[in-house]
C-alpha cells in the first residue's frame, strides 16, 4: 500500500474514532512502528491529528479547545436531550434543593424541571445565566443565582467569590456537566476557573450526578476538577466500554443510559 493511501485510511480512522493508536495501525498495514511513526509526523505538519503517546488524536482534541455555548448546543442536540430527560427521573422528590451546573444538557434539563409539575424541586441553584432564566419562569421553585464575574463563552459566573458561594451550601442533588470523562483522570474542563466552581459544586451536594454524552469518553481536557470517585451516578447516551466502563465500576458509579 502507498504511503498516501494509509495517510487517507489513518485521517478516516481519526474522523471515524477520534484518535489511533501505533500498535493498531502496525497491524492494520502491516508496517513497523517506526513507519508509523514517520506517517503521522507528517500528518500532524499537515495539520491532520495531533501525536500524542502511544498514538495520536483529533486536531479538535486539544485540551483547552472549548466551544461555545451556541455552538455546543447544537452538538449531539438528540443525545443531550435525551440525557436531561433521564436525569429529571432522578430527582428524589418534590421540595429538595438541587444544583445545575453550567451546559447544555443542564439547561435542556432546567427547561423540564420548570415545565413539569412531577418531582418539583423547593429551591434550584445555579450560576449559570441561560438556566436561571429558564427557572425564572417557573415563580413556584425559587431561584438562587450565585453571583461572580460571568465567562461569556459558557454564560456562567466564576471565580473565588462564586466557589466560597457555592462552598457554603449542601444542596440534596447536583446536576453537573463535564467537558471529557476519563478511565484515569476522570472529569475536566478547559478552564480553571470553570474548573474551580465545578469541584466546590461536587462537594457541596449529597448527590452528584454528571449528565455526559457518549462523545465525552476517554476525552482529556486540561484541569480535572472531580475524580470518578467523586461522583454517584453517570447519566449518558450509550454504555462505557473497556478501561472506562472498569473504572466506573471500581468507584462505584451507577450508570444510566437515556
Amino acid at each position: 500500500m502507498f504511503a498516501e493511501e494509509r495517510h487517507r485510511l489513518i485521517t478516516e480512522m481519526i474522523a471515524g474514532n477520534g484518535k489511533v493508536t501505533v500498535a493498531e495501525l502496525s497491524a492494520r498495514f502491516d508496517i513497523t512502528r517506526e513507519t508509523v511513526r514517520r506517517d503521522l509526523a507528517q500528518l500532524e505538519s499537515e495539520g491532520t491529528l495531533r501525536r500524542v503517546h502511544g498514538g495520536a488524536v483529533s486536531t479538535l482534541a486539544a485540551s483547552t479547545r472549548e466551544e461555545s455555548h451556541s455552538e455546543r448546543s447544537t452538538i449531539h442536540a438528540e443525545a443531550k436531550a435525551r440525557i436531561a430527560q433521564a436525569a429529571h427521573r432522578l430527582l428524589p422528590g418534590d421540595g429538595v434543593s438541587v444544583m445545575l451546573d453550567a451546559g447544555t444538557s443542564t439547561e435542556i434539563l432546567a427547561g423540564l424541571i420548570a415545565q413539569n409539575s412531577a418531582n418539583t424541586p423547593s429551591l434550584v441553584i445555579t450560576h449559570a445565566l441561560p438556566i436561571a432564566a429558564r427557572i425564572a419562569a417557573n415563580p413556584q421553585i425559587s431561584l438562587e443565582l450565585i453571583g461572580g464575574r460571568v465567562r461569556g463563552l459558557t454564560s456562567a459566573a466564576t471565580g473565588a467569590g462564586t466557589v466560597e458561594q457555592f462552598s457554603r451550601l449542601s444542596a440534596d442533588i447536583a446536576f453537573l456537566g463535564t467537558n471529557a470523562l476519563h478511565s484515569t483522570f476522570g472529569l475536566s474542563t478547559p478552564d480553571p476557573l470553570e474548573a474551580t466552581v465545578k469541584t466546590a459544586m461536587a462537594a457541596s451536594a449529597q448527590r452528584v450526578v454528571v449528565l455526559a454524552d457518549s462523545s465525552k469518553f476517554e476525552r482529556l481536557t486540561l484541569v480535572q476538577f472531580a475524580k470518578l470517585d467523586a461522583i454517584d451516578t453517570l447519566v449518558t447516551d450509550a454504555a462505557p466500554t473497556g478501561e472506562l466502563a472498569a473504572a466506573l465500576e471500581a468507584a462505584d458509579v451507577e450508570v444510566v443510559l437515556a
